[in-house]
């Protein structure tokens, strides 16, 4: 699809910050386990913590395709700061932008969306993995207020975040009616991290356990009314899987550009490895589903700005391009040989970076389904 000049400037800028700012530092980050909170705060300067947010409250108030097109070049760069961003923009910053106060928005969106805050999203929990609808965490109202018992799993910048977007059953015999979405400080009391998992892959990204220990929530943190949570929870959950396509885009992007520099220098038997069909062959099966993608994830883009809709082609672009970066960052290890098996070269990250993003948002095997689904219809 042709791109409007605002898009191709949002583009461009992300690609620069990129590759100037954050590739150089990617192995390094990795080692520390962290992302820089002052790299986080110069991407919010730049727009790029809240692409989606109205200027009026700190964003850049693009469109989903200015995002995505940013989203997968910080991917390209590095997966896990690419997650911070995705985090502030979507889940997050457009649940607080439909559904937030005006001084929910002032507390949380503005600083979120100029990267002086990090969030986290928690709705999965340790028994329900995808399904949404079956939450055993509780909110009870006592006084005034909402007070949270229960757990959450694998919820990432649990630890790191600045604030927490919870879902709880505020109803249980209600079902899905019966779920409220609150906000919180992560300092708060009743607020603790359990553990933080020792990952595959984007380990300067924290993914952690969550318990809620009495947890009181003011009755003005409630985001949206009582009851609409699970309808929060999908909307964003949507929006976040069209994040996911461009970060699998991103990742899987940047490894086949590593193979093909690898190609054009490496030797063998006389001349550079590029020259063997096999492996020319093998970059043009790479360069071709990585550019199949990179419209994909477009083209539900496009839809989303359109009228917010777009639900099968998000999953579709979700399927397809994670599917997709776990087979072109294989073939870019492959295409490495054993260099591509060790640290170092940015193909044995690559690898390890994009496996999760045939889980999380809903797994490969959901997202069949769901699509399945539609077919059905």
């Amino acid at each position: 699809m042709e791109l409007t000049e605002e898009q191709e400037m949002i583009r461009n800028m992300a690609r620069n910050f990129a590759q100037s700012e954050i590739a150089p530092h990617a192995d390094e980050w990795e080692r520390d386990g962290t992302v820089p909170k002052s790299v986080l705060r110069q991407m919010g300067q730049l727009g790029l913590m809240g692409v989606l947010v109205p200027e009026e409250w700190g964003g850049a108030g693009a469109d989903f395709v200015s995002y995505s097109l940013a989203l997968e070049e910080i991917s390209a760069a590095h997966a896990a700061t690419s997650l911070f961003m995705s985090l502030n923009n979507s889940p997050n910053g457009l649940a607080l932008v439909k559904y937030g106060t005006d001084a929910q928005k002032e507390a949380f969106l503005r600083p979120t969306a100029q990267g002086e805050m990090q969030a986290a999203f928690a709705l999965t929990e340790p028994h329900t993995g995808s399904d949404a609808s079956n939450l055993k965490t509780r909110a009870e109202k006592v006084g005034n207020k909402w007070v949270i018992n229960g757990s959450k799993q694998f919820i990432s910048s649990g630890e790191s975040g600045d604030w927490c977007l919870i879902f709880a059953a505020t109803d249980p015999d209600a079902g899905k009616k019966g779920i409220s979405a609150f906000l919180t400080l992560t300092d708060a009391d009743g607020y603790e991290v359990v553990a933080k998992e020792d990952k595959m892959g984007q380990r300067a990204s924290d993914l952690c356990q969550l318990t809620f220990d009495n947890l009181e929530i003011p009755p003005d943190m409630m985001l949206g009314e009582e009851g609409q949570g699970y309808r929060i929870a999908l909307e964003n959950l949507t929006t976040g899987r069209i994040g996911i396509a461009a970060q699998s885009t991103g990742i899987a992007r940047a490894a086949l550009e590593c193979a093909r520099d690898y190609a054009k220098e490496r030797e063998a038997f006389g001349q550079v490895i590029m020259e063997y069909q096999a492996v020319s062959h093998r970059l043009a099966d790479m360069a071709t589903q990585v550019e199949a993608s990179h419209h994909l994830l477009l083209h539900a883009a496009r839809l989303y700005d359109a009228d917010g809709g777009g639900l099968v082609e998000a999953s579709m672009a979700k399927l397809f391009a994670s599917e997709m970066a776990e087979k072109v960052c294989s073939d870019a290890v492959q295409t490495l040989g054993g260099y591509g098996y060790v640290g170092g070269f940015a193909a044995e990250r690559y690898y390890r970076d994009v496996r999760v993003c045939k889980i999380y948002e809903g797994t490969s095997d959901v997202q069949r389904m769901l699509i399945a689904r539609s077919l059905a219809a």
